[in-house]
Order: structure tokens, then sequence, then C-alpha cells
């Protein structure tokens, strides 16, 4: 299983040169808020995912005043050699990754390589959003274990793009965007049947999760929607051609997919408390863990972002517990309170290694 050993990130957000050295279990960063914390996260996300987990674009991450950055890391693989991965973006939009100094062709050739898990407050808008953001979940999951279904969703993408593109302009040829159409409904099948299979693997562990965080007292679900299960995709576009002309953009599709969580049956965005909603949000996160862990035969890296405030001391005890009882990988954790962090963490492992973080500075402090 991949293990970062060392990261070396530079003009990253408030990161302006930092080279650090990691345990190959357990990773704690204490600090204030506002210090850097999340960012050391997000570099290592960045790393697997090329993109941030946080920021929609990536000139929103450059440390002020600067026209690049760069984040490598030393990552000792499963084969029990040690490969470098290493990403550069440039404020003109170039992006380049390399392994071991090899440039890949493609960005998304590297999708996978490094299998990664986040958990963060940031999580609270699967909830409260729009399918979109539940539909961003699925595929930084699916992409990362299915290669099929990366290329497949990229494709979709483009064709997408370029349809909408032909109703806007208002060169409606309908032989055209026949063909369009039937592209685009062969990449729609291997991504509608990855998405199903996927919420029908996520549901039975999101519930057994909350269960054990909970005390079982509510029935949880998660379920897929989508307007693929009435029909094919081009079947579905012969019936909104009309709208679609008129509105000028594609009304109906892969896009339009959603990912419906429940409590007792009924959506949990309407009927579960603030409590409930986090409970739940942490048990997708860690059932995400565990279905990513049986597909790769490894645990994936974990990232655990300031998940101390999301539960009491009891529940994230038992969680982290339920994680370390049995093999696991690397975990990183952060949190501002590093006297409640430790009190956790030293009861589950003396194989752990503390940073202080200041002014996106890390400091090993044992």
């Amino acid at each position: 299983m991949p293990v970062l050993e060392k990261i070396v990130v530079s003009d990253f957000r408030n990161i302006e040169l930092q080279e650090l050295e990691f345990s190959p279990n357990i990773n704690c960063i204490s600090g204030n808020n506002g210090e850097g914390k999340t960012n050391l996260l997000d570099a290592i996300y960045y790393l697997s995912m090329t993109k941030s987990a946080f920021a929609a674009s990536d000139r929103y991450n450059f440390r002020y005043g600067t026209e690049s950055f760069s984040i490598s890391g030393k990552y000792l693989m499963e084969n029990g050699m040690s490969s470098r991965f290493s990403l550069q973006i440039t404020s003109k939009g170039e992006k380049k990754v390399k392994r071991d100094d090899k440039l890949y062709q493609k960005v998304s050739q590297h999708i996978g390589t490094l299998p990664v898990v986040l958990v963060s407050p940031s999580d609270t808008s699967l909830v409260s959003d729009s399918g979109e953001e539940r539909r961003r979940f699925a595929n930084a999951v699916l992409s990362q274990m299915d290669k099929e279904y990366l290329s497949a969703l990229q494709q979709y993408n483009r064709l997408l793009l370029q349809r909408n593109k032909l109703l806007k302009e208002m060169r409606t040829d309908r032989d055209l965007l026949e063909v369009i159409d039937a592209r685009m409904a062969h990449h729609a099948v291997p991504v509608h049947e990855a998405r199903r299979r996927f919420a029908e693997m996520m549901a039975p562990v999101v519930a057994e999760y909350y269960a054990a965080l909970s005390g079982g007292a509510e029935d949880v679900g998660v379920t897929y929607e989508s307007q693929l299960d009435s029909g094919s995709l081009e079947e579905i576009f012969k019936a909104n051609y009309e709208k679609d002309r008129v509105l000028k953009y594609t009304t109906a599709g892969l896009q339009r997919d959603d990912f419906i969580f429940t409590m007792g049956e009924r959506p949990l965005r309407r009927c579960g408390s603030q409590g409930q909603q986090k409970s739940f949000l942490v048990s997708l996160k860690f059932a995400q863990y565990e279905i990513m862990k049986s597909n790769y035969g490894f645990p994936p890296i974990l990232l655990l972002d300031d998940v101390f405030d999301k539960l009491d001391m009891g529940r994230i005890s038992n969680l982290l517990k339920m994680v370390t009882g049995h093999e696991f990988g690397q975990i990183f954790i952060t949190d501002s309170n590093k006297v409640r962090m430790a009190g956790i963490v030293d009861n589950l492992t003396s194989d752990r290694v503390y940073f202080d973080t200041v002014g996106g500075v890390f400091t090993h402090v044992g």
C-alpha cells in the first residue's frame, strides 16, 4: 500500500516551503484555525487526485504574490519500492504531473495510483447542497477505483459541452445532434451502471457504521436516482428535444443524477438533526474507506480534518478504534486542540508523530 514518507510543498496557500517526513501510521497535526493544518492535508490530497478537495479552481491555491506552486511526495509503494510523485501548476493553467520524473501524458492516468479518503467539515455540503456535490463525491471515489468509469465520464462531459454549444448557438442540426446523442449514450452506460453498483455497495456499509456510531437508533440509506433508470439516453434526448432547443442547453442526462440520503425512508436533509447528519456523513466517508480498501486489497491514505469537532469524544474514539482495530493504513489527523487529539490517539497506538502548525510552518514535536 502506498505510504507517504516525505512531502515537499512550495508556494501552496500559506505554505512557502516545507519539507516534512511522516510516520507510516498516525500523523497528528495541531494548531489554531487558519494556521495551515487543512492546507497540508489538501496538499496530500492534491498528490492523489491532482486537484484540491476544497477549491474549485487551481488558481485559488497559489501563495499570495506567486505564479506557481509545486507539491512532491516520496511514497513507499506496495511492491516495497519508493516512487516520487510531483505536480506543478502555473498561473497560466499549465499542470504537470510526474512519477519518478516521468511526465504523465494525461493527468487522468495518475488517478487511482495513490488512493485517498478525506473526511472534513466541508462534507456538510453533501447533505445540504445540490446533487452536484453528491455526484462529485461519487465521481471522486469511482474514478480512483475504475479507469473505465473515469474515461467514460470524461468523454461524456466533453460531448455534453459540444451538445450545449450547438444548442446555444442555435445550430440545432437534428442529424448532428443525433450523432452526438448516440456517442453520449454509449459512454453513459458504464457510468450509470457503476453509479448504481456504488450506491448498492455503500448502503449496507453506511448503515453498519451509522449503527455503531449512533447505537442503531435510526435506519439510514443511500439510493441512486437517474433518468436513465427509465430508458436509454437517446430516448430521453428525443423526448426532451423541443425543451432543449428552446432553453438552449441539455436538460436531461447523467448530469441530473443524484444520490439520495435517507433516514427512516425520509430525506436526511429534511428530517435529520445536525448531530444525525454529522454522524451520517462520517459513516459515509468511512464506508468509502472500507469499499476502497476492499477494492484495492489495501487501505487508502485517510485524511481526517477537524473530525473531533464533528462528533463527541466517545463516538469519535469508537470510530477510530473500528478503523485501527484491524489492518489500517496511514492516517493524518488535524485538530486545534492538541490535548484532546493526544488523549484519543495515544490510547490507540504509540506509533504516532505530532506536528505543531504556525503560519504555514510545521514543527515535528514528538
